[in-house]
This record gives structure tokens, C-alpha cells and sequence, in this order.
């Protein structure tokens, strides 16, 4: 029941996706003179979506409900819906009644509009595809076979249910008024209630259930099609929506921040790599998964203070009658559209709200990661890599960064013979295997996901992002095709017989090579992790040191090649014949002077040789413009170096060796 449950989770954001578009233009429609014909227009547009909501309901349903995501499927929802929908339409029911349509119950004016009629006919209709979409008819019949049937039994079913209805239908309705009707006489209470249990249902993707009481025309309540269709109450319409905002777009991100101050020095780097995609993502659209995953299960704790900080910020903001509204989610592009509706009101103090709620996070969760010692990412200990199942893929050149990972995803959770069942839904992959005991979390999370969910024996999810579904898609013709681990994979588990070695550059590999590292000016030695700047001090770019010149002149710190010199001429790029990749960084946020203070004696594509001229820096300028001179040397493709290597200090002299670096 579950896993059937987070199905339909994840099949809802299929018609829930449509939605940006009517936002985008409902936004712009009341973003122009109301007066404007072509305004007009565009919230007729955005009406023609919001007002058929069921519809899209049933054909996402059916369609995402399908084993295998058919149009047969789609067809069939569509059918199921339209017998009940016309079959209850009040007309109908005064004829069955020998009566007026003013007389008939109005539970069935309101059943049009009911996303729980599209919600039952979707499910009604999957459920007759998966059973009955291989079934053989005899001869005389068999043009009905197969996917025909599926929506001539789907017309069957629902006449029968909307038979039942007939009756039933309008207690039902009364009773999910009622709920409705109890949530909203809560207010501000029943506002922090819902954001609480939303966040809390995150980890199960049961919370798009709960979402569509809320936001859909299930209970009454429709906070999201009347907020933007502007059918509700100035301050109430919208406030299950609107204390999201603080948190996504401020309070998460503010979090993200403190989970990357935790870190250990030397996971600084990959933490705030993925901190940073994850809280800009949560800023700009509102997607916060791949950051509350990050953190949900390896520091439960950190995410039941969240859920409690979801719950009060949308208390507060219902209880002020602070109003805006999403399509999508509380991100800053939704906030952007909604903000001129007609039902927003005060949307700008849910920007203050969101400051608030930022310093609420950020010394919120650095007080508990320190306090309960809780291992949110980079706080894990460094371990030496065993190698325990180590692979080496085995990449074609038409394999794009989405075919790339999705082949690490197959390896790792043991490919066409652990799986059953490749799906996705906003952000995350959801996969039934056969056995999740089997998958290598190791290697699952070096594949470079955002995070991994084992639910159960059968049901494992892995966090992508919102680029998920190009994932999903390569994942599936994997699947789909059945290719074996062998043809992906060069097995590094067993290492070869002395006698099976292979010299490594027989077969093409680059040897180890050392290449000494030269000072680039005349001054004073400087540790990396002493410059006044955290990206460089944090190694957030790489290893490497800094000089405080005592002149102008900036030199090669190696030989080899420019690679790029930046327009604002503060930075140069080389490459050496064995691949180490150097940066020459003069000055610290020097890049705000647009190059003045620079001359640049080099251009791309130039061969150089240590203690070449590459720039002049006029460090009276630099200094004049009250920034620091300090020249930073670092070597940026770290993850190809086996050993970095500094044993000087003090003056140095322009050409002088500082140390080495080894490339593997």
C-alpha cells in the first residue's frame, strides 16, 4: 500500500507540472493594464488550465500509474473521467429525478471541478491497463483486444461507480467540505500544521497526497487555483502557500551555509559544491530535495527542526496575512509572477520573514550539528580508500553527462538483473529492485547523486535533481536493453598476477610526472591557507600557495601552456604537457577593477617557460583601490595530483623553486 501510494505521489507531478505554464501567464496578464485586451487573453489562457484541472488529473494519473507510461493509458483516463463528469452533471441528474437543476443537490455543480473525480477515474484507469492491456480476445473480437479494451472497460467501470455516486456522492462531498472548511476556521494553526506535515512527509513522497488536499479542489480548500484564478479571500487565499517562500528561498539556502561551515576542512571543497547547487536550486525554483536529502537521514534530528521551522514560518506568514502565491514552488520565479495577483497581498514581507527565517536557520542548525555532534555531509571521518568493488567505466564518445551517470547508477545498483521498475518523479529517481541489499551505496553516492533513500527491501530512491528525468531516460534504456555490467565496466576488484601486468605505457597511460613549481614573483612566501580569502584558504579551488609581491612583475610559475587569460586580466590560466592545470590569481577581488591595474604580456594558446613575463600588476593601484596584492598560484585539477609538495618559507626570488607537484 505504500509503495502504491508513493507511486501516485510521484504520477501527480505529472498534471502538477503544467501548472508554471498558467502561472507564466496569469503573472504577465496581471503584470499589464488591466484594460489591455492582450492581458485579458493571457488569463483566459492561464484559466483554460486552472479551470480543468481534473482532467489533467486523470490523464497524469493514468498515464504515470501505467507499467509502461502508454498513451493507451492516457486515453483511458480521459474516458473515465468524461462518463462520470457528463453521467453527474446536474442536467442529467434533474432528468433522472423528474426535477429542475435548481433543485438538484449542489454537490454535483461543484463535482466539474473536483481533482478527486480525475484523482479516482486516473487511478480506475491504470489500474485496467496494467491488468488487462495484454489480454486476448477471441477472433471474432480481437480488434478490441489488448490496449482497444482498456478504455471500453474503463467507460464500463465508471458507469458502474458513477451509479454509485449518484448516491454517495454528495455526503462525500459534504463531508470534505467540512474538513475543508475546519482546516481553514484554524487559520494561522491549521497553516503551520499542514507545513509541518508536509515537510515530515518528504522522505515517504506521500506529501503530494497531502499537497492536493490542500492545494486542489478536493476538501474546497483549492488554494493554488483560486489564489491564481483570484477567487478567494485578500490575506487568506494563498497562506498554505505563502510562508513556503521564507524558508526556500532564505531559510534552506542560510542552512546550507552552516552545513558547509561544519564541514571538515578537507571536505570543505566537495561540501560546498554541493551545498551550493542544492541551496540555488532551492532559491531560484523552489526544488529542495536534493538538499533536504543531503542531510534528512544521515542527521534526522537537523530535518525535524526543519519540518518545526516550515511549520512556524507558514504560522507567521498566514497569521500576518502576508500573501503570495506558486505554480510550481516556493522559489523566486514563481515569487517574480505572483507578486501583482490580485489576491497577494503584502508579498514583499515575506522577503523580510525570509531574512529572519535565514538567521533562524543558520544558528539554528550550527548550534545542533555542533551540539549533537551530527553528521551532516563533510563531517564524515576521512577514510582511505580500500577500493572495495572499485570500477572503471568504460565511457563512448556519445555518451552525454546524463547517459555518464545514469551507467554509474546501473553498475552501482547491479543492473538488469537487481531491477524491476525504473521511475522518477520531480527530482529523484524511484527504483524497484529485487533486492536493495545488493546495491553499493559507495559507489552510488561517488556516481555524484545528491542523495540516496533505501525505503525498503524492494523500493530504493536516489536524489538527482531537476534534471532527473534525463537521468531516468538513460537509466531505462539500459534497462530496457539489458545491457550486461561487463560491457560498462573494466573490473579493478581483482588485481592482476605480476606476471599479467601491463606497462602502463604500452597500453596508453600517462606515467606519473613531476613538475617543479616556481615562485611567480619576488616577495614574501604566503601558506594557501593563510590568504585572506576563504575560497583560496578553504582550497575550495584547489592546492597550491601565494606570494605578497615586493614588484610589479608576475611570472610563469611552470612551463607550458596559456589556457585562458581572463577579460578582466586579473587571472591566467596554464596547462603543463602532463595535464596540471595552474591558475594565476593576482589579487584578491581584484576582478572588480575591470583590469586596470594589469598589463597582460601573454595570450591564449602561448607557450611559456617559468619565469617568463606574464602580466605587470601595478600594485599601487591595487592597493590605491583598497584591495590586497596577494598572488595566488593554485592547481585546480586536484583530483589528477597524487602529491603537492612546499617546503619553503620567508622571501623568495622571482624564479626561485618552491616545491613540486605530482601528476598520476
Amino acid at each position: 500500500m505504500k509503495t502504491y501510494l508513493q507511486r501516485m505521489g510521484r504520477s501527480l507531478m505529472l498534471p502538477v507540472a503544467t501548472l508554471p505554464a498558467a502561472a507564466l501567464l496569469m503573472g504577465i496578464g496581471h503584470a499589464l493594464p488591466s484594460t489591455w485586451a492582450f492581458a485579458l487573453f493571457l488569463q483566459a489562457g492561464a484559466n483554460a488550465i486552472l479551470g480543468n484541472l481534473p482532467t489533467l488529473f486523470a490523464v497524469g494519473l493514468a498515464l504515470g500509474m501505467s507499467v509502461d507510461k502508454s498513451g493507451a493509458a492516457a486515453l483511458a483516463g480521459l474516458v473515465a473521467l468524461l462518463v462520470p463528469m457528463f453521467v453527474l452533471d446536474p442536467v442529467q441528474v434533474a432528468t433522472y429525478y423528474h426535477t429542475t437543476v435548481a433543485n438538484v443537490d449542489p454537490a454535483f455543480t461543484a463535482i466539474k471541478s473536483n481533482v478527486l473525480i480525475g484523482i479516482i477515474a486516473g487511478l480506475i484507469a491504470a489500474g485496467l491497463y496494467n491488468k488487462f492491456h495484454e489480454v486476448k480476445l477471441p477472433m471474432a473480437l480481437s480488434f478490441f483486444s489488448g490496449k482497444r479494451l482498456v478504455p471500453i472497460l474503463a467507460s464500463i467501470v465508471m458507469l458502474a461507480l458513477s451509479a454509485i455516486l449518484l448516491f454517495a456522492w454528495p455526503p462525500v462531498y459534504e463531508a470534505l467540505v467540512a474538513f475543508g472548511k475546519f482546516m481553514v476556521g484554524l487559520g494561522a494553526l491549521g497553516a503551520g500544521l499542514y507545513g509541518f506535515f508536509n515537510r515530515l512527509l518528504i522522505p515517504t513522497g506521500l506529501h503530494q497526497a497531502l499537497n492536493s488536499v490542500f492545494w486542489f479542489n478536493v476538501a474546497g480548500i483549492n488554494d493554488i487555483g483560486n489564489f491564481w484564478s483570484g477567487h478567494g479571500t485578500k490575506g487568506v487565499t494563498g497562506m498554505y502557500q505563502a510562508g513556503f517562500y521564507p524558508i526556500m528561498m532564505f531559510g534552506l539556502p542560510a542552512g546550507a551555509y552552516a552545513i558547509y561551515k561544519n564541514a571538515l576542512p578537507e571536505r570543505k571543497k566537495e561540501t560546498a559544491s554541493l551545498m551550493l547547487g542544492a541551496g540555488v536550486a532551492s532559491f531560484f525554483t523552489g526544488v529542495t530535495e536534493p538538499l533536504e536529502f543531503s542531510f534528512m537521514f544521515v542527521a534526522w534530528p537537523l530535518y525535524l527542526l526543519h519540518a518545526i521551522f516550515t511549520g512556524l514560518s507558514m504560522a507567521f506568514a498566514a497569521a500576518m496575512h502576508w500573501i503570495a502565491g506558486f505554480a510550481f514552488s516556493a522559489g523566486l520565479v514563481d515569487y517574480v509572477l505572483s507578486f501583482h495577483l490580485p489576491l497577494a497581498d503584502k508579498p514583499y514581507m515575506l522577503l523580510v520573514q525570509g531574512l529572519v527565517m535565514a538567521a533562524i536557520y543558520y544558528f539554528g542548525f550550527d548550534f545542533a550539528i555542533k551540539k549533537f555532534n551530527l553528521m551532516t555531509p563533510g563531517r564524515e571521518p576521512v577514510e582511505a580508500d580500500d577500493g572495495d568493488g572499485a570500477i572503471e567505466l568504460q565511457n563512448s564518445e556519445n555518451d552525454d553527462k546524463y547517459m555518464t551517470k545514469a551507467k554509474k547508477i546501473y553498475i552501482a545498483i547491479g543492473g538488469k538483473d537487481n531491477i524491476s521498475l525504473v521511475d522518477s518523479c520531480a527530482t529523484r529517481l524511484r527504483l524497484q529492485l529485487k533486492d536493495t541489499g545488493k546495491i553499493n551505496e559507495k559507489a552510488l553516492k561517488k556516481a555524484g547523486v545528491a542523495g540516496v533513500n533505501t525505503v525498503d527491501k524492494t523500493n530504493l530512491q536516489v536524489i538527482i535533481g531537476t534534471d532527473v528525468q534525463f537521468v531516468d531516460e538513460a537509466l531505462a534504456k539500459l534497462y530496457n536493453a539489458g545491457v550486461p555490467l561487463s560491457d560498462l565496466t573494466i573490473s579493478t576488484d581483482n588485481p592482476a598476477k605480476e606476471d599479467e601486468k601491463l606497462d602502463a605505457e604500452a597500453i596508453g597511460e600517462k606515467p606519473a610526472v613531476t613538475t617543479d613549481l616556481h615562485s611567480v614573483a619576488n616577495g614574501q612566501f604566503v601558506n594557501i591557507t593563510d590568504v585572506a580569502d576563504d575560497t583560496f584558504a578553504q582550497k575550495m579551488i584547489g592546492d597550491g600557495f601565494a606570494i605578497e609581491p615586493s614588484d610589479n612583475t608576475i611570472v610563469s610559475p611552470i612551463d607550458g601552456t596559456v589556457t585562458v587569460v581572463f577579460p578582466t586580466k586579473h587571472a591566467i590560466g596554464l596547462k603543463t604537457d602532463s595535464g596540471l592545470e595552474v591558475l594565476v590569481h593576482m589579487g584578491l577581488d581584484t576582478v572588480e577593477l575591470n583590469g586596470k591595474p594589469f598589463d597582460v604580456q601573454v595570450k591564449a594558446n602561448d607557450q611559456v617557460h617559468h619565469g617568463d613575463v606574464l602580466a605587470t600588476m601595478d600594485l599601487d593601484q591595487v592597493k590605491s583601490a583598497g584591495k590586497q596584492t596577494t598572488v595566488e598560484v593554485v592547481v585546480t585539477n586536484m583530483d589528477q595530483v597524487s602529491d603537492l609538495h612546499l617546503d619553503i618559507d620567508g622571501d623568495v626570488t622571482q624564479d626561485q623553486t618552491v616545491g613540486s607537484v605530482t601528476t598520476k
